[in-house]
């Protein structure tokens, strides 16, 4: 199952590919899109002090990579399956990451509608888990990749520091909608959005909200831009992902001159072009949280 690009859906039909993965007696999914490669388990070069997630570091034709065991993220006992295990090799937020697992068994092709929120009763504070499939008699968990992975190296998140030195700018009354189903990163776009001087924010948890909140404007209002002056989103997000999102806005003739920017750890040269076909203003790779400020800077009207 090498190199994914042939297989990519087409843009904005709030649908995605998932590879389904076992650790423990457990499923998961990670989308296919973060997914490079799979590969049988290569010797691994120990790394002293390396976090306790970190098994070490592989060499992959010539690219030296980091590997993640995933039965310690999830706090699972390591079973010993040599003949099932799997090393899964991801792309996302500029980085390679290779995650280990007990086993890879299919591929779903599946709607963001199908994925449910999980509850904040049984998902708690640190739970990576920020979708449930429900497929029959089982369950698969979409899990939140890149919290993982600043949870190990906190450096390579959003660095509010970055924002600061831009300078100081008054946009209060400037209104942007925002779509992002991580309360992590809700937290660190309003804090880092704030300390760049914009601070008339909405927050929406995934795309379906968001565009059910901007056609309620649109109704009490034939000029949206006097309400909101930009939308940025995500890209992965239950029941409607950010392709979707941006394309419904540009379909709508009221909501069409809305400027859209995807902010995004998909955001590479390979799927850059997604956003491109559902009209995206911009694309901005996370966790660039500056480059994101000067492109909001650049399009608010």
């Amino acid at each position: 199952m090498n190199d994914h690009k042939g297989i990519l859906l087409e843009s904005g039909t709030n649908e995605l590919e998932i590879v389904e993965f076992q650790v423990g007696t457990s499923k998961f999914g990670i989308n296919v899109i973060k997914v490079k490669e799979i590969i049988q388990p290569i010797p691994v070069t120990f790394i002293p002090h390396a976090h306790p997630h970190v098994e070490g570091i592989v060499q992959l034709r010539g690219e030296v990579l980091p590997v993640v065991s995933m039965a310690r993220v999830l706090g699972l006992p390591e079973v010993n399956k040599k003949d099932q295990e799997k090393y899964i090799v991801t792309e996302f937020n500029k980085q390679r990451v290779v995650f280990h697992v007990d086993n890879v068994t299919q591929i779903h092709r599946i709607s963001w509608e199908q994925i449910e929120k999980p509850s904040d009763i049984y998902q708690g504070g640190t739970s990576h888990v920020i979708g449930v499939i429900k497929r029959e008699d089982e369950m698969v968990l979409l899990l939140d990749y890149e919290r993982i992975i600043v949870d190990i190296s906190p450096e390579s998140g959003i660095n509010i520091e970055s924002v600061k030195k831009l300078g100081e700018r008054e946009r209060s009354h400037k209104k942007i909608v925002i779509a992002e189903d991580s309360p992590l990163l809700r937290k660190l776009l309003h804090d880092t959005l704030h300390a760049a001087g914009y601070v008339n924010l909405d927050f929406f948890e995934n795309g379906k909200d968001a565009l059910a909140y901007l056609e309620s404007l649109e109704k009490d209002s034939s000029n949206i831009s006097e309400q909101v002056q930009i939308v940025v989103t995500d890209i992965e997000m239950p029941q409607m992902d950010g392709h979707a999102l941006t394309r419904k806005i540009k379909e709508n003739n009221n909501l069409a001159k809305l400027p859209v920017l995807i902010f995004s750890s998909l955001i590479t040269d390979d799927l850059r072009h997604k956003g491109d076909q559902v009209g995206a203003e911009d694309q901005i790779s996370k966790p660039e949280i500056a480059e994101l400020v000067l492109k909001i800077d650049q399009y608010i009207l």
